[in-house]
């Protein structure tokens, strides 16, 4: 027996009791009167339908019609009965969708007993509603009435009607009026094995219709079903509250939370079938019965052995007692389709998963985490079907609806084509909207899109080249291979000898992303007619942000990294320095494939180049590329910081001479660093000093740190944080394309002072590591959107984020981390002038989070940064979603608006260092503008012609490593105004630098203007710094003084 001590920890009992408070209905006196009144006035508007009215076809012509049903008329009767259901009628509404469901009984006088034939009892439940419509519109007490569906079954339409009067605790209340059949015709004649549309038959055999079938038993036993769940639920208030737990937890998940799978009276069907069975019993608290249902359906096969409820039986007091006759059994699941109940059981898997794996008994993952389609699959597609003839070629309904059974051709479809590659295939096509008019018929139902969603089952299956087909041998597989593939299937011989027809997907390394878009638009195309126009893929839509000069410069990877596997070789294989160089390490981005533009190789930074043959966009600035080393271990070492320093000084000059005498590469030395060109990289060799490292190992958090330098202790943390982030992206391939659209997105939305790019890799490598509720992302748009929802959603506040890379984090150390978080927190509360790690950053080797995030973001940063997440996040999922093809949205995700900063400086983009990584020109209409320059003359981002004249050494002496004129005139200004200015940038290439009023005391403000340092004249002299860099500055909004 499943009890709430199966949940592992405590405070997620305190946590669920919260949500109840919020998400549960109470119903206050001002809603019973509203609920009360509204179903009042549709009694009375139905009362005042005259009896005996002849209803015909033509209240609906164009549902009839389209139903195909044979007969559709009657004198209309008042209803049997109109009594509140559903979920209201328990005490078990869930906030925010709140509703009241009116079970209308039809009356037996208006159907005869061989109506459940031909769509006649569809059609004149239909008319029967149309009536109750016209008579609705007349009252007062009513708003409006529309359309809806039950469980997007078009052919089963529903009154939906909203009350005239407003309560402000319940925006949006409506009534749905359900028509019930109870009592309407023999159950007999509605078996599943029946035939009750002749239309539908394989030669002169008519074949069986369940699906028809049931959706009229659904409506003869909906009453019945509805008082066994009263029953079960009265005056059980831990029955009520896990039901409502189990329908938060199911509308966070869109792929389950629909027509072919659970909806909300399902679910209270399904948990008052586990306590007709005693699965369920009063001892169990709500998270008890949470689990014991999640435990039901994923053990038992709910779409296979079907779901049926007892019966009552009016002449005993037992709860349960079943019927044997399977004739009269409904199967309550019926909707549930075979294509969904596989991912109702992998979510429930889930879910149980994280309820025993994650923090605080997995409550935000459960309950707080939305797994909407946009996040969850790693590719979308849309299918624009309106005015699509083929969908309803046969007819909109004969066993089931024309729409799901194309939902069941395109999952067939895919599925046998994509096979190994995907997961879950997931099609579905809401088919009612709002404006829904079923009098019309049904051929408007075509108008939304249909969705396709595939969950990727590894990247490197899904990005596989060749797909194998059947041995040739096998001469009727192969046909059927050859037929189903068309001019894409051919006989391929391979290495093992092998002779087996295939398909071949040729594709580039870095576009093999989009092989799986090809076969899915293949497929769409030969098999269903469709053209490319109306397959809209979400794949790679964000890839120009990537692009440099049209290329990805990821495609040079291979060749930094032979390079740099030759340096080392040569770096170790110094004889001429007293001690050896005993480690090569890389710790740039570009070598875990996480930088957004890693260096490609420039012209003159090799041994050998013809000055002749450059072209005239050579670069005239180049990348620099940092790599730490250390020496084998001496005692002989000075012990005084300043001479280590000047020892390790000395090392670099001979190891600079060393590489110049011995290889004849280009060295420049400084105090600090070794700045080596090879093979069109520019290297940049650190130096740690062996007290550094192991003072870091052993006496962290001590005040021997003290001694430690602080150069030393940065390398050695960013020696860690490079070496675990590059076995990550060696686990995972998406990994580092994730990175590199999260930290395009920071940088574009001028972020780039606010968090160092390795915080940026750890936000994103949590994603991989602690997926759950979700599967890992294997796509770069589902990890981007993931991003962003993360830095939107996580509660910095209150929680660290703990990044276990190597699953090494003991329970003690989540203990030190969460320690060292709430000591973090109480300091700052005590004291808010100290700086604050707003963003909680713990890894393995850094448990304070001092690495990273000690200083930057800050709390106002931080709150900037969620809210700009938290947009992008909502346009990127209504962009997947929403059929829209218009690419301005997409760059919308990386163009940030200037006018919510108080200034804005404006640069000449033809003098940043890589004009080519520039997105989009910034402009800005808004704010006076304060000052204009013009471009300087001397500097130049490529050599000119005059530049090339000489030998080369001479031309090599000319390249400017790392050089930023951005940085530098970030610098500048930080340096003079860090008082009064905030500023905001792109350091990958932006134009456009934010202005923000840093606040100062009213006296001191005072004391400023009266020096004549007003806005205007500020913002003109930080203008002067940058002239001949900067083209415009505006002031958007002026300071506002502070008491």
């Amino acid at each position: 027996m499943e009890t709430e001590t199966c949940i592992p920890s405590m405070s997620i009992d305190f946590k669920v009791q919260e949500l109840l408070k919020e998400v549960r209905l109470q119903c206050s006196p001002a809603l019973t009167k509203l609920v009360d009144d509204t179903v009042s006035a549709i009694k009375s508007a139905v009362d005042q339908i005259p009896e005996h009215l002849q209803v015909t076809a033509d209240w609906a012509p164009g549902f009839v019609r389209d139903v195909g049903a044979d007969k559709a008329e009657f004198k209309f009767k008042k209803p049997t009965s109109i009594e509140i259901g559903g979920s209201y009628s328990i005490g078990c509404v869930a906030k925010p969708d709140v509703n009241v469901d009116l079970l209308l009984r039809l009356p037996k006088e208006c159907f005869h007993e061989k109506d459940y034939l031909n769509y006649r009892y569809h059609a004149k439940r239909c008319l029967y509603l149309c009536v109750i419509k016209k008579y609705l519109k007349s009252s007062s007490s009513i708003q409006k009435v529309e359309w809806s569906t039950l469980q997007n079954e078009a052919r089963k339409p529903v009154l939906v009607v909203y009350p005239a009067a407003n309560l402000d605790e319940v925006p949006g209340l409506f009534i749905r009026i359900i028509p019930t059949a109870t009592s309407l015709f023999d159950p007999s004649k509605l078996n599943e094995k029946r035939n009750n549309v002749r239309a539908l038959n394989t030669g002169d055999v008519p074949q069986p219709t369940p699906i028809y079938n049931c959706s009229i038993l659904e409506d003869m036993y909906l009453e019945e079903n509805s008082k066994f769940v009263m029953n079960f639920f009265s005056g059980w208030k831990e029955l009520g509250e896990a039901l409502i737990l189990l329908k938060v937890w199911a509308r966070l998940r869109s792929s389950i939370y629909v027509h072919d799978c659970l909806n909300g009276f399902l679910i209270s069907i399904i948990v008052s079938y586990l306590v007709a069975k005693n699965k369920i019993n009063r001892d169990m608290m709500p998270m008890g019965i949470f689990r014991a249902t999640l435990k039901f359906i994923e053990t038992h096969p709910l779409w296979k052995h079907r779901l049926y409820f007892p019966t009552i039986d009016q002449n005993t007091s037992s709860k349960g007692n079943e019927q044997l006759n399977s004739s009269t059994r409904f199967n309550l699941v019926f909707r549930i389709s075979g294509v969904a109940y596989p991912e109702l059981q992998d979510e429930v898997a889930s879910t149980l998963k994280c309820l025993e794996k994650c923090r605080d008994g997995g409550f935000e993952e459960i309950f707080a985490t939305k797994i909407d389609n946009a996040a969850k699959y790693d590719y979308c597609f849309r299918l624009n079907l309106k005015g699509n003839r083929d969908v309803y070629s046969l007819g909109f309904c004969l066993d089931d609806e024309c729409w799901r059974v194309y939902e069941q051709d395109v999952h067939n479809l895919l599925n046998q084509g994509l096979n190994d590659r995907a997961k879950f295939i997931r099609v579905i096509w809401r088919n009612t909207y709002s404006d829904f008019n079923v009098e019309n018929g049904l051929s408007a139902l075509n108008n939304e899109p249909l969705f396709v969603g595939i969950l990727v089952s590894s990247v490197e299956k899904a990005f596989r080249v060749v797909d194998i087909g059947p041995n040739a041998e096998k001469k009727d597989e192969a046909l059927m291979f050859r037929k189903f593939w068309g001019e894409k299937a051919e006989l391929r011989r391979f290495q093992d000898g092998k002779i087996a027809e295939s398909t071949v997907w040729e594709s580039e390394q870095g576009s093999r992303h989009l092989i799986l878009k090809r076969i899915v638009e293949f497929l769409l195309e030969r098999h269903l007619s469709l053209s490319k126009k109306d397959i809209v893929s979400v794949v790679d839509q964000l890839d120009f942000s990537l692009l440099h000069d049209g290329k990805d410069l990821v495609s040079h990877s291979g060749k930094l990294l032979r390079t740099f596997e030759e340096l080392s070789k040569r770096l170790r294989s110094i004889e001429d320095v007293p001690l050896k160089i005993s480690s090569v390490q890389p710790l740039d981005s570009a070598f875990r494939y996480t930088s957004v533009f890693p260096p490609e190789p420039h012209p003159v930074a090799n041994k050998k180049v013809d000055v002749a043959r450059l072209h005239n966009l050579t670069p005239f600035c180049v990348q620099s590329l940092e790599v730490m080393i250390q020496l084998e271990g001496s005692g002989n070492w000075p012990m005084d910081d300043v001479l280590i320093e000047r020892t390790k000084s000395v090392f670099l000059l001979k190891i600079c001479e060393s590489l110049q005498d011995n290889w004849g590469m280009t060295c420049t030395a400084s105090e600090k660093d070794v700045d080596v060109l090879m093979d069109g990289y520019a290297f940049r060799l650190r130096m740690l000093h062996e007290r550094g490292l192991s003072l870091v190992n052993k006496e962290i958090g001590r005040d021997q740190m003290k001694r430690v330098s602080a150069a030393d202790k940065m390398l050695f943390v960013r020696s860690q944080h490079a070496s675990m982030v590059n076995g990550l992206q060696f686990r995972y391939p998406i990994f580092g394309l994730v990175v590199r659209l999260a930290k395009r997105w920071l940088a574009s939305h001028l972020f780039s002072a606010c968090l160092a790019e390795e915080a940026a890799e750890l936000l994103v490598a949590y994603l991989f590591l602690k997926p759950l509720p979700f599967d890992v992302p294997c796509s770069r748009i589902t990890g981007f959107l993931r991003f962003l929802r993360l830095l939107a959603e996580h509660d910095w506040t209150f929680s660290p984020l703990i990044v276990d890379i190597n699953g090494d984090l003991s329970q003690n150390d989540e203990k030190e981390i969460d320690d060292n978080f709430m000591q973090s927190r109480k300091a700052y509360k005590e004291n808010t002038q100290i700086e604050s790690k707003a963003m909680f950053l713990a890894t393995a080797y850094d448990k304070s989070s001092e690495a990273w995030t000690r200083c930057s973001p800050n709390p106002l940063e931080l709150k900037r940064l969620v809210a700009y997440a938290r947009s992008s996040a909502n346009l990127l999922t209504k962009i997947i979603l929403q059929n829209q093809t218009d690419p301005h949205g997409w760059e919308c995700l990386f163009r940030t608006p200037l006018n919510l900063y108080d200034a804005v400086i404006l640069l000449h983009g033809d003098r940043l260092p890589y004009p080519k990584r520039l997105l989009f020109t910034s402009e800005l209409d808004q704010g006076g503008h304060v000052a204009h320059g013009s471009a300087s003359s001397s500097f130049h981002p490529f050599l000119l012609p005059a530049d090339m004249k000489g030998s080369l050494e001479q031309l090599k002496t000319k390249l400017m490593v790392n050089f930023d004129p951005l940085r530098c005139f970030v610098g500048d200004v930080e340096a003079k105004f860090s008082n009064r200015l905030k500023l905001w940038y792109d350091s990958l290439g932006g134009d456009a630098i934010g202005l923000t009023w840093e606040r100062s005391k009213k006296r001191e403000r005072e004391e400023e203007e009266a020096d004549g340092k007003h806005a205007v004249d500020l913002l003109r002299n930080v203008g002067e710094l940058g002239k001949g860099f900067v083209r415009d500055v505006y002031l958007v909004k002026a300071p506002r003084l502070s008491i």
